[in-house]
């Protein structure tokens, strides 16, 4: 009932920047924290960045001062600006969401989108 659509994915050479959006969409829902996560081929998915209601910031080591997370409450909607990109940045990007919908406010749930795929080449 609440679903998260992701865009922005694509191919990039290294050192491009891409810009990931997640919208999310449904009827009497509320968020908390969002996020985004990737998991590379072969490879077990990963935290890339979070970022609560409020706007506190949590990013992987890997990617600090190369991307940047935000979020427009209003349109229920996360960013992710991903600059200096690098070919170990390809995955497969998943947006997440805490979600809880009426009449129970206060049970959240994790949401998940079908992901987008970011390929940087070299």
């Amino acid at each position: 009932q609440v679903q998260l659509v992701e865009s922005g994915g694509g191919l990039v050479q290294a050192g491009g920047s891409l810009r990931l959006s997640c919208a999310a969409s449904g009827s009497a829902f509320r968020i908390n924290a969002m996020g985004w996560y990737r998991q590379a081929p072969g490879k077990q998915r990963e935290l890339v960045a979070t970022i609560t209601k409020s706007g506190d910031l949590n990013y992987a080591d890997s990617v600090k001062g190369r991307f940047t997370i935000s979020r427009d409450n209003a349109k229920n909607t996360v960013y992710l600006q991903m600059n200096s990109l690098i070919p170990e940045d390809t995955a497969l990007y998943y947006c997440n969401a805490d979600v809880a919908r009426f009449p129970r406010i206060n049970t959240y749930s994790e949401v998940w989108g079908q992901g987008t795929l970011v390929t940087v080449s070299s």
